[in-house]
């Protein structure tokens, strides 16, 4: 594993949490440099809501790709040039093919990147084709996808990088590092949205290895949100046709089933859903009092948490974290549509914008 360039003052998770990673110098590090991104204190989206308690967003869309999924991808990437892989695999509802089209390329790697068909935002579709992945869609969803991209690693010919990779889940962990590092110890919650499950197990395990190893004193409680329509982890058996505006987490059968509900459990946190309605609304409320654009999955833990407010569930004064998943822009068309209006066409003069404006 090669030093950091000197010019650079953040190197990447890899090269920054090295110690608690399954690394060694022999090790090429793929890194766009991802991770490091802000936590930002939201005071008044705590306020709208009514809450009495301090809160920071973990903002993971300004990773490299625009989604936390660099964090998990510059480990698996990593690790598939050092055995050697030519190939890199994916099923994905957005996000992960970006990522993984990214780091291949970076790589110098093929990517192959399966989405279901018409079932994924704008934005994302765009990365993967810019990054140059051989982008196959799939009439199915993702659950589908999945097996057949599970099918493709048995023969052995491809490197597959969801989350079914350990190495996604060790990368991906390194948030939880992140917000200790901040906060100066471990928030007494934290919320994020679940599709495939493989983040809310990710923080969970980095929290407890940096309480183990005294770099944290405490364990937050792990509040997991799922879309109505697909909540395979709230309802306790998969959904067979997930639906949801919140296409990040439309997946009916999370790989890392077993890793989040040990977190809730182990935790004493708790897994939940929210409908769609609800989600759009903090997903705008966010955006209106805060200026923090967000894609719509994010908004799952924003609204779980409006409703564990009205729920009398959190103890005045707590400290409560919660991921981003994504930034807004990968999804323009959910934004557009939420937002309720669009841009009034006037003539070109001064008075015509003066009484658009009411002035």
């Amino acid at each position: 594993m090669s030093a950091a360039p000197s010019n650079s003052s953040w190197p990447g998770v890899i090269r920054r949490y090295a110690e608690y990673l399954p690394v060694t110098d022999a090790t090429p590090v793929v890194t766009l440099l991802e991770g490091n991104t802000p936590l930002v204190p939201v005071p008044q989206f705590v306020e709208a809501i009514g809450g009495k308690f301090d809160l920071f967003l973990k903002y993971e869309g300004l990773n490299p790709t625009c989604s936390f999924k660099d964090r998990g991808m510059t480990m698996a990437v990593s690790k598939a040039k050092e055995r050697g892989a030519k190939v890199v695999v994916c099923a994905s509802t957005g996000n992960t093919s970006a990522s993984a089209a990214a780091y291949a390329a970076r790589a110098g790697m093929r990517c192959v990147v399966l989405l279901p068909h018409g079932k994924i935002a704008l934005g994302k579709m765009a990365q993967a084709l810019m990054y140059g992945a051989t982008t196959i869609a799939v009439e199915g969803n993702f659950d589908q996808a999945l097996n057949i991209v599970r099918e493709l690693g048995e023969t052995g010919q491809v490197e597959v990088v969801n989350s079914i990779n350990p190495f996604r889940i060790e990368g991906q962990k390194t948030a939880a590092f992140e917000i200790c590092d901040a906060l100066g110890d471990a928030p007494d919650f934290h919320f994020l949205p679940v599709g495939n499950a493989g983040n809310i197990t990710a923080y969970w395990k980095g929290y407890r290895e940096y309480q183990g190893v005294g770099k944290s004193d405490t364990l937050p409680r792990m509040c997991g949100w799922q879309a109505a329509g697909a909540a395979p982890l709230v309802d306790g058996q998969p959904v067979a046709n997930p639906n949801t505006i919140a296409t990040a987490i439309r997946i009916g059968n999370p790989a890392s089933w077993t890793g989040a509900m040990d977190a809730v459990r182990e935790s004493e946190g708790l897994i939940d859903k929210v409908t769609d309605e609800e989600i759009l609304h903090a997903y705008k409320l966010l955006a209106r009092t805060e200026g923090i654009f967000v894609e719509p999955a994010c908004a799952a833990p924003l609204a779980g948490l409006i409703k564990s407010v009205e729920r009398n569930l959190i103890p005045a004064g707590s400290l409560i974290a919660a991921t981003m998943t994504g930034h807004g822009l990968k999804d323009p068309d959910t934004a557009i549509g939420a937002a309720g209006f669009q841009p009034t066409v006037v003539q070109p003069t001064r008075d015509a914008v003066l009484q658009v404006m009411g002035l």
